[in-house]
């Protein structure tokens, strides 16, 4: 998501998967996004997380792509910092859960809710672009 809260892409797992597998596959399906005049970005310039998605690893993939990470360290302390840019990520989270069908899982089939999961991110931007006309 963009510094705004808006979805820029969504990719659904198991209730079982730990958040940190999918980092990679989820910066990568960041589509390009156009706007001003010339080539239109194909990444974010910096990606904020928490202590689980601190490693090496995670740091070589953000930077071989072009991408500053910000990334809490284990070893820091509460209050690091990162609230003030995890508020966004957690009003976003809360706007999806304003869809029931998101809220609760009734869908079986992955592919229903992923499709649900796409029209709660479409109709997010879309009221976004509403209230900035």
């Amino acid at each position: 998501m963009d510094g705004g809260g808006i979805p820029l892409a969504a990719i659904l797992t198991g209730g079982h998967r730990h958040d940190v597998t999918q980092l990679v596959p989820l910066v990568d399906a960041i589509p390009p996004v156009r706007g001003k005049v010339g080539r239109p970005r194909r990444r974010p310039d910096k990606v904020y997380g928490d202590r689980a998605y601190c490693s090496k690893a995670h740091r070589r993939q953000m930077w071989k792509r072009g991408i500053r990470p910000f990334l809490t360290h284990r070893a820091a302390e509460h209050g690091s910092g990162l609230g003030i840019h995890r508020w966004v990520v957690e009003r976003t989270i809360s706007w999806l859960h304003q869809f029931r069908r998101l809220r609760v899982r009734f869908e079986r089939r992955a592919d229903i809710h992923e499709a649900f999961l796409a029209i709660g991110c479409a109709l997010i931007c879309f009221r976004s672009l509403g209230s900035s006309l």
